[in-house]
């Protein structure tokens, strides 16, 4: 299992530009109404922009989506984004993904790059419209030759996953960077990971470092557990415990499950930390609640041993179990084990049989050796049972 995980980033971006000057005093509403309703687009947008941030006025979502619609309609481009996006959050009007797309269109054809982009995202997801990927690229290709790092991201997760083009890693790279070096963490932590894994560059550990270290100091929680990752290997830089714990609690804290896991090892092994059984606890339950499989095999030991915890064979199984059923061969042969000796489930060579020959698939030599043991106790009836239910359970949990 790849510790450094790629991610394909979608934002619906959300910001809107400020109001317009010019078209009516500054934070006057009063001039801006008189205006708005002598049909000054200018003033139309402004007031629409009042009445959605609550702008010298009291916040009203349909004051805001009338004076936005009066303006879209005499073709005020950010007025026709604004009008999209009401629709895409269901402010004031029903949720209505397809009139969305409408507006969204109509600015993004004049060339504005934040609708753009938005337009891309509605057709990466098919919300409004039929999923088409290469409709996306389009669309995220115009706003990112406009210099707008968001859709320079997602034009590089287009070419690197091959979704409406060819699969390009070099291309990717070249967006990667391109949004990066504006300073967006998710495409530096993009080409951190480009550069670790060697996709579309040279392999350089200390360039993904580099890159993994301007995304971790931004807040982004892959990078920062990466970089905790690296420090406790030791890749392109010094292996160095305290660092990768300082990175793995950053990226822990913001519930980030695979950093939550790396810190529970970090207290179990007493690596750039005191040994607190307790600590190691506390992570792994918080990874295991939101469903790692390693960190939930892990806490399944701890209820094993009665380390920091009452020893509890049934709640050992059930975090087993848990983790069993994502392929986690370890808490399968687990399983097995507790099946064959009664601890926490009433003893059950068949159930056991089924987990050691579930967890022999993945070529664990224990769990094959406890199989071939285990049946010189069983009847041929039972191995048949046992290897139906292993059938069964396999095909359920694919």
């Amino acid at each position: 299992m790849k510790i450094l995980q790629k991610i394909c980033f979608v934002l619906l971006m959300t910001a809107f530009s400020s109001v317009y000057g010019g078209e009516c005093g500054d934070g006057d509403v009063d001039d801006c109404r008189v205006k708005a309703g002598q049909g000054h687009v200018g003033a139309q947008y402004n007031l629409g922009v009042m009445y959605e941030r609550g702008l010298g006025v009291h916040q009203d979502y349909k004051e805001a989506v009338k004076w936005y619609r009066l303006a879209a309609e005499q073709g005020d481009t950010i007025a026709q984004y604004n009008l999209g996006r009401m629709y895409v959050n269901g402010h004031s009007v029903p949720q209505d993904y397809k009139e969305a797309v409408k507006w969204y269109r109509k600015s993004a054809e004049q060339g504005y790059d934040i609708a753009q982009y938005n337009l891309g995202t509605m057709y990466e997801k098919g919300q409004g419209v039929l999923q088409d990927y290469k409709k996306a690229f389009k669309w995220y290709r115009k706003a990112a030759e406009q210099g707008n790092a968001v859709p320079q991201l997602n034009l590089g997760d287009s070419y690197y996953f091959g979704e409406g083009i060819p699969q390009d890693y070099k291309e990717a790279i070249k967006w990667y960077r391109k949004s990066a070096e504006q300073g967006y963490d998710q495409a530096q932590y993009n080409l951190g990971n480009s550069y670790y894994y060697g996709e579309g560059v040279l392999q350089d550990y200390k360039e993904a470092v580099k890159w993994y270290r301007l995304a971790a100091e931004q807040g982004n929680p892959d990078a920062q557990n990466n970089l905790g990752v690296i420090y406790k290997i030791g890749e392109g830089v010094l292996q160095d415990y305290k660092e990768s714990v300082k990175w793995f609690r950053l990226s822990a804290e913001q519930g980030y499950d695979n950093a939550q896991y790396h810190l529970g090892v970090m207290y179990g092994k007493g690596q750039g930390v005191l040994q607190d059984y307790k600590e190691e606890v506390k992570w792994y339950r918080l990874a295991s609640e939101q469903g790692h499989s390693s960190a939930q095999h892990n806490l399944g030991q701890m209820y094993y041993k009665g380390q920091s915890v009452r020893q509890d064979y049934k709640e050992a199984v059930k975090w087993y179990r848990k983790s069993a059923e994502q392929g986690n061969s370890l808490a399968q042969y687990n399983l097995g084990y507790m099946h064959a000796q009664g601890q926490g489930v009433p003893q059950d060579y068949v159930m056991a049989h089924v987990y050691w020959n579930i967890a022999s698939v993945s070529g664990y030599e224990n769990a094959i050796t406890n199989r071939g043991v285990i049946e010189e106790s069983m009847t041929p009836s039972q191995i048949a049972e046992a290897q139906k239910l292993a059938r069964e359970w396999m095909q359920a949990h694919q």
